[in-house]
């Protein structure tokens, strides 16, 4: 039984983090089935939710209106969600024709400002994103290219982590967004990814359909009702949107366990997830969103299984000792400045924290109930937490 334990977590763990991503490029590589991209230029709406925002939200404006896309046909709406700071009266005072301001007097999450902001448009396409990201100009008509094809219902765009002075850490957390990235960008070539990324992603407005209020993760709720309902979500990775990696595990703590939390309460909201012959992308689904959450405990089932199988063979000896090795080396990297910089410590870092937050999201989902609401954070962008704008 214990040698099953051993065996049955060690698998689970190798194809979660290796297998299916091998699988997924082989699919991709093999039996494509390409965005057919082309020219489309209908009327836009950027949509950007905040929470006093005032310091910033002049220059995510900024950043919006210099799309390389017809002025006549780009209109930004930003939907305040409750600020008691000047945020709205700072977009008021552009005076721009273009840019519309949803003052909501209420704070209640971002979810329920998309609901109302969404249905205040008559454009043809959405594109939403955050008050804390800058896009790259290029960012709008290189989504919209993707929804020349009937056949795409979303987009997603990539965010891009900035380089300047990045800790050991932030490197660390920079190659898990390129192998997630790498995972996503495969599966939106086979059929759809599993979510989009919040920082920038268009929708076309036929494909919304109201989320609850509560939703932490309106960036995977909303792209799957689009999947649901026939079409696909995809990614380009022309479409930037900027921001600075977390420079400490507290920074990115933060954001993860609420992300990981939020993936539970999807899972809990839209049970379809979880149905094979309800959810399009099953597969897909399961392997890249459900299996992460159970690899922690694959974790420690795999070290206390080998810790009992270890007098069996040399070969559990020699694994047991790997395992030490990689649950060690973070933690000699706090106390070693020259070990934290190794390359094979701030992969190790990453990933042993990143499971960490699975479990600490497990937690948050079950005990935090406003966990639809977000803190606002500095404008340098030193954190990046999920669904804040």
């Amino acid at each position: 039984m214990i040698e099953f334990v051993f065996w049955f977590a060690l698998g689970l763990l190798a194809y979660t983090y290796a297998g299916y991503p091998l699988c997924v490029a082989v699919w991709a590589r093999l039996r494509p089935d390409p965005v057919r991209r082309g020219a489309f230029e209908p009327p836009v709406a950027i949509i950007v939710v905040a929470h006093n925002e005032g310091a910033r939200i002049e220059r995510k404006i900024a950043t919006c209106l210099a799309q390389d896309y017809p002025a006549d046909r780009l209109r930004i709406v930003v939907a305040s969600d409750g600020s008691t700071d000047d945020t709205c009266a700072r977009i008021v005072a552009l005076g721009h024709a273009n840019v519309t301001v949803l003052p909501f007097s209420t704070r209640r999450g971002k979810a329920a400002c998309l609901n109302d902001a969404v249905a205040s448009c008559t454009e043809e396409v959405v594109v939403l994103t955050d008050a804390r990201q800058m896009l790259n100009p290029e960012a709008v008509r290189c989504l919209l290219e993707n929804l020349a094809d009937a056949r795409v219902g979303a987009v997603s765009g990539e965010l891009m982590l900035v380089r300047d002075d990045m800790t050991p850490f932030g490197e660390g957390v920079d190659a898990y967004w390129r192998y997630e990235k790498f995972i996503r960008q495969r599966e939106g070539l086979v059929h759809s990814a599993p979510g989009v990324t919040g920082a920038l992603y268009a929708l076309r407005r036929a494909c919304f359909q109201p989320i609850s209020e509560r939703t932490i993760l309106d960036d995977v709720a909303i792209p799957m009702q689009a999947v649901r309902a026939g079409f696909r979500a995809v990614f380009d990775g022309r479409a930037h949107a900027y921001d600075q990696a977390s420079k400490s595990p507290a920074q990115e703590q933060m954001r993860k366990v609420r992300t990981l939390a939020g993936n539970y309460q999807l899972m809990a909201m839209m049970p379809w997830l979880l149905v094979p012959w309800r959810n399009p992308i099953f597969v897909q689904f399961m392997s890249h969103k459900v299996l992460r959450l159970i690899a922690p405990f694959a974790m420690l089932a795999l070290l206390l299984a080998n810790l009992a199988l270890v007098g069996r063979s040399a070969g559990y000896g020699v694994f047991l000792l790997v395992q030490v090795a990689g649950y060690g080396l973070p933690l000699a990297g706090r106390f070693w400045p020259a070990v934290g910089a190794w390359r094979v410590t701030k992969l190790a870092s990453a990933f042993v924290l990143l499971n960490a937050y699975a479990v600490l999201g497990l937690r948050q989902f079950l005990s935090q109930r406003d966990g639809h609401l977000w803190q606002s954070h500095p404008a340098n962008g030193a954190d990046r937490s999920k669904g804040q704008p």
